[in-house]
């Protein structure tokens, strides 16, 4: 039996929605057989980009850097890159993925992407089964001697305490090598660019029932 995932990824506003959906159907080897990348209708536009209100001007979720990204998001639009979707519509399509591969759920940290969901009721209450795939990654990278001497090599560790990061973006460079770019933390993007990769490296070596395991 083929298994497949979808993993979720969003970014969001200030009123806790999601102003921008992505999502990819991938399978074990990591074969990506459907996306969807939305910005929402009544959110995206409608109420302000997140955005950190301590952050430095320079730093990626700064107030300063919403205007930045939020730019970048209209020439998305422009370019043909994303499109605007109505909550309607995702559902819809989210339903239909259901119905053609039942996918596992998960999400980088998917309790922040379920929450963000619900927030904008885009339904993802309909997938039977989900790990966090952001606790697997920990598990099952993040323990490695190998992985923690690359971040510490890099540089890619947390503010305090200075340990090695847990972030997708590590982990995809980990994985993928140091010419990728950093994360644009856009949805779509970031689950196909990034947490595909994460994801189809643990499954190497992993089961389908491991996996859900690591990621509770």
């Amino acid at each position: 039996m083929r298994h497949y995932y979808l993993i979720v990824d969003t970014e969001t506003t200030k009123k806790q929605t999601v102003a921008d959906f992505g999502a990819v159907i991938v399978t074990k080897q990591g074969e990506i057989v459907e996306q969807a990348g939305h910005l929402v209708n009544g959110h995206f536009g409608k109420f302000p980009l997140f955005s950190d209100p301590l952050a430095d001007a320079d730093a990626f979720w700064s107030e300063q850097s919403a205007h930045r990204r939020l730019k970048d998001y209209d020439q998305m639009v422009e370019d043909g890159h994303r499109s605007i979707a109505g909550v309607g519509l995702i559902n819809q399509w989210l339903a239909g993925v259901n119905a053609r591969y039942a996918p596992v759920l998960t999400a980088y940290n998917i309790s922040f992407d379920v929450g963000k969901c619900r927030n904008t009721r885009i339904n993802l209450g309909i997938f039977a089964e989900r790990f966090c795939l952001m606790k697997a990654a920990k598990r099952k990278i993040g323990v490695l001697a190998e992985y923690q001497q690359f971040c510490i090599d890099r540089g890619l560790l947390t503010a305090k305490g200075h340990k090695p990061q847990m972030t997708a973006d590590a982990m995809a460079k980990f994985i993928l090598g140091d010419s990728l770019e950093d994360e644009p933390h856009t949805a779509l993007e970031d689950a196909r660019d990034y947490e595909a990769a994460i994801l189809t490296h643990i499954l190497r070596d992993t089961t389908r029932a491991q996996l859900l395991e690591l990621g509770r």
